[in-house]
């Protein structure tokens, strides 16, 4: 306790205000308080500590939250939530103000779980983590399935018991888990990201009976919705009754009313598959007689067809035809070959006309100087020049004895001209 000295006294910043403060902490009002305003300037900071402002219309007061305390906030503080705050107002010495040093914080008009479940809502949904197309369907026939559950609890027995009625033949996998209290979110996540590790089941159930809203938070908190909808195996969610509705229920690939009504979902009753098989086979059977009244009526048509039943009428046209061709064929090859062989008459006729035998045999003969040039004019020959005359039928070798030309007619004709 601190005491003002004597009138005029001097004082410092530090003694005064821990006397302010020393006078709020023993005021009785002030050491315990309830106030009602809307919160303003909210910041969290990495330390855990929450701080901000409580207003109304004319006034405001600055508020800090301690880790200690804010840790099991169920909601998220946010700038214009009204709450009512209980707690110690006291002196920050520092800054010579006073604050409020709450100790827990209530949505005013909304219990606080109330509020959480709508913030976590509202935050996986614009995550993404509810959309119908993420969904997974369930498998029609599951080999196993996993249930995660209390091994204690009604939910269970029911499951047990719908199962065996509709399926025995279908084992159940148990994962026991508690599914209330402050262990219980935790256990249920790695219960599912376990399972999906193991991969042995094609579909699990994810439940509990009905409870309060208290009872079934396990199933509405962060941890456990996200690993529902990062299961790669089908979930059904069965938390509580027909009007419970939790954010399990959300990201499941399915929703079931209750526990029973799961195994409703997940195991299929014999006798409907039953049924179900029997609708099948009946269905094909109508399928394959119809298939084969179908080939048997084209198999009928082509039996029909006068290409399989009167083959040889069909041959008989075509053999007149192709004699026709035959016939057209010969008839330009005998054509050609006439065409040829009279073009080659001509050309042998001209041929032997220009062939120097032929002169020959006519009494003509060739004469050609030693090197076998032809001679075609005495201008080629000089006396005592060696020749060679060629005959039809040999050759005769002379010599020149004398050179005389003589006036053909044609020169005659030109001079006569000229």
């Amino acid at each position: 306790m601190y005491h003002f000295r004597s009138t005029m006294s001097i004082y410092s910043v530090s003694e005064i205000t821990k006397y302010i403060k020393n006078c709020f902490e023993r005021d009785a009002v002030l050491a315990s308080v309830f106030i009602r305003g809307e919160i303003s300037n909210y910041k969290y900071h990495h330390s855990g500590h929450c701080y901000f402002s409580l207003k109304d219309a004319s006034a405001s007061i600055r508020c800090i939250m301690f880790r200690s305390q804010a840790q099991y906030l169920k909601f998220e503080p946010r700038n214009g939530l009204k709450v009512v705050a209980y707690g110690q107002i006291s002196v920050f010495e520092r800054d010579g103000q006073y604050q409020l040093y709450a100790g827990q914080l209530i949505p005013d008009g909304i219990g606080d779980l109330s509020l959480a479940f709508q913030q976590l809502k509202e935050k996986l949904a614009n995550e993404g983590l509810f959309l119908e197309e993420r969904k997974k369907r369930l498998p029609l026939l599951p080999k196993a399935v996993g249930v995660i559950t209390s091994p204690a609890g009604a939910a269970l027995r029911d499951i047990i018991t719908v199962s065996k009625r509709r399926h025995s033949g279908i084992p159940l996998v148990l994962f026991p888990v508690q599914v209330q209290g402050p262990d219980a979110s935790l256990q249920i996540s790695q219960a599912i990201d376990k399972m999906n590790i193991w991969g042995q089941v094609d579909v699990i159930i994810v439940g509990r009976g009905g409870g309060s809203m208290e009872e079934l938070w396990a199933f509405n908190e962060e941890q456990v919705v996200r690993a529902i909808a990062g299961s790669t195996i089908p979930i059904v969610a069965a938390v509580g009754h027909q009007t419970d509705y939790t954010l399990a229920d959300f990201a499941a690939d399915c929703r079931a009313a209750t526990p029973s009504q799961a195994a409703e979902l997940v195991i299929p009753d014999v006798q409907e598959l039953s049924r179900y098989i029997y609708t099948l086979i009946s269905s094909l059977e109508v399928n394959m007689r119809g298939q084969v009244k179908h080939y048997r009526n084209v198999l009928t048509k082509l039996t029909d067809n006068r290409v399989f039943n009167q083959p040889k009428k069909m041959l008989v046209g075509r053999q007149q035809l192709l004699d026709q061709y035959i016939e057209r064929m010969t008839n330009a090859i005998k054509y050609t070959l006439v065409n040829k062989q009279h073009s080659f008459h001509i050309a042998a006729e001209k041929l032997s006309m220009l062939n120097p035998l032929a002169v020959l045999s006519r009494g003509y003969s060739i004469t050609r100087n030693a090197g076998g040039e032809v001679i075609r004019s005495v201008d080629q020959i000089v006396p005592g020049q060696y020749l060679e005359i060629i005959l039809k039928q040999g050759q005769i070798d002379v010599n020149v004895l004398s050179v005389k030309e003589v006036q053909t007619f044609e020169q005659d004709k030109q001079e006569q001209n000229f």
